[in-house]
């Protein structure tokens, strides 16, 4: 264990180099008094035997984490084209910008009169989200998207509830290709799910939807473009519709980075749009944060927004409370340095900026998808916008490969997978968000280690070289049926197995 682990070798787990003894950190006595745990713990709450921890060197420590570190992939080694996800790099100004004192060193409990400088910032950025999205007023609490998509519809549950009609209205409708925290976020709210297919050109089906739509529809959540990369052709239509029955429209803003300064939600009808803005605008996120989902609202709706909420008061800025407020969603003003993040993306970039950043992006999901068709399956056979869905499907009935199969080749070749399997309205899908930020070169070589997959497979007459795959990586294929069947989301050294 002492000598340098490459990315062949497998890492050993930190316990299996603890020693009896070993310490990686010491402390100078502070010549204050100390007490045991048995003199400031309840004895029912102390524990009979010594917690199961590694006794590690610092060094052992470092050179560990470091060598996990190396293995890891982020978007600053390389394209990321997760669909859906708008895996772009990151421009490491905004980090700059989240780094500086003045900042950074402000506690979030400070009086207003010492926070001018944050408060000013949040108010712009409200006001920057409110001009992209067409909408009157926005909360910046919500922590990330789903706490986003969780505070739109209790605003859409307090304005139904002010209408008097909160029992009557029990329904939410979403799309058969909705991501999958809308249904989720749709029952936590306490509102029942209803979905509506797709039809032909990947649309939302406008005669399904309107023989669900009646006077206990509380709303409906659509992304757009959807999941599948398709603008609703019928988003006029379908807003009509909703609003025909006193339902409101619900934007769920994952697929923002598509539209920046081309079309704005509110112009189509929304009524509530939540913002990932630590995907669109310059946070790298994954690994459960960091995060921020504000949620903007049209006139309506903005007496319910969150509170307080921090808004102009002559030449300065103070905290005010809408008057029918739902109350905190997070605590303190949200994730304040992932906005301040955005606020730096935002001014970098400008409102021209931003429309070149979405037009690129749409180029590049266009001509990935042209690169691959023949060797994939076109889901929907029309221009996409930010990200494409093709399909492994004829590859699987002819050779056996999977879009699994695909994903664990492409690691061996060098890149990160696409998002597969989703939309689950589609087999074998792979789903590609090249985004703006993927030079030509890049966007060209990640096309043809797609096309390599499928040529080598079919060349073969079977899938083996992807099955096998990977083989290049720390860790190898897993067996994910029994990850999913037999879960084990900790490590505890104790266990035998």
């Amino acid at each position: 264990m002492g000598a340098p682990l490459l990315a062949r070798d497998s890492e050993p787990t930190i316990f299996e180099f603890s020693v009896p003894g070993r310490h990686a950190a010491s402390f100078r006595t502070t010549n204050l008094p100390s007490w045991t745990a048995e003199e400031l713990v309840p004895e029912g709450f102390l524990q009979s035997d010594p917690v199961a921890l590694p006794e590690v060197s610092e060094r052992d420590l470092v050179a560990h984490f470091t060598r996990l570190t190396h293995r890891q992939y982020s978007v600053d080694l390389g394209a990321y084209p997760l669909g859906s996800c708008t895996m772009k790099y990151n421009p490491k100004a905004a980090d700059a910008g989240a780094s500086l004192p003045g900042f950074t060193q402000v506690h979030p409990a400070a009086p207003v009169n010492c926070a001018q400088g944050w408060l000013e910032l949040l108010v712009e950025l409200e006001e920057t989200l409110c001009a992209i999205t067409g909408m009157h007023a926005a909360t910046l609490q919500p922590a990330a998207g789903a706490a986003g998509e969780l505070t739109g519809l209790l605003l859409m549950h307090a304005y139904h509830d002010a209408n008097g009609e909160s029992d009557r209205r029990r329904r939410v409708i979403i799309p058969d290709s909705a991501h999958g925290t809308n249904p989720a976020s749709v029952t936590l709210s306490g509102y029942e799910v209803v979905t509506v297919g797709t039809n032909a050109r990947g649309g939302v089906d406008l005669d399904a939807l309107r023989g669900l739509l009646d006077d206990d529809v509380a709303g409906m959540m659509l992304t757009n473009p959807s999941t599948l990369g398709l603008f609703e052709e019928d988003i006029v239509e379908i807003a009509e519709a909703v609003h025909n029955v006193g339902g409101l429209l619900y934007y769920d803003g994952a697929n923002l980075n598509a539209i920046l300064g081309i079309v704005r939600p509110g112009d189509m009808g929304f009524d509530i749009v939540h913002l990932n803005v630590h995907k669109t605008f310059a946070t790298p996120h994954g690994g459960g944060g960091p995060g921020a989902g504000p949620v903007a609202v049209s006139a309506r709706l903005a007496p319910f927004l969150p509170g307080p909420r921090p808004t102009r008061d002559g030449a300065g800025y103070e905290l005010t409370t809408p008057e029918r407020s739902i109350g905190r969603v997070h605590s303190w003003h949200g994730n304040a340095v992932v906005l301040l993040r955005a606020w730096m993306y935002l001014r970098l970039n400008g409102g021209d900026g931003l429309k070149r950043a979405s037009e690129i992006a749409v180029l590049n999901a266009n001509w990935f998808n042209e690169r691959v068709r023949g060797a994939y399956d076109i889901a929907f056979d029309r221009p996409v916008m930010h990200e494409c869905v093709v399909s492994a499907k004829s590859l699987h009935d002819e050779v056996g490969l999977s879009a699994l199969d695909v994903a664990k080749r492409l690691m061996e070749l060098g890149f990160h997978p696409p998002t597969v399997y989703f939309p689950l309205i589609v087999e074998e899908a792979l789903m590609v968000e090249p985004t703006e930020t993927e030079s030509p070169q890049t966007l060209s070589a990640l096309a043809d280690a797609f096309l390599q997959v499928a040529r080598e497979s079919r060349e073969a007459g079977n899938a083996d070289e992807a099955k096998a795959a990977p083989r290049t990586t720390p860790v190898r294929r897993v067996d994910d049926v029994r990850a999913a069947r037999k879960l084990v989301v900790t490590f505890d050294q104790r266990r035998p197995d």
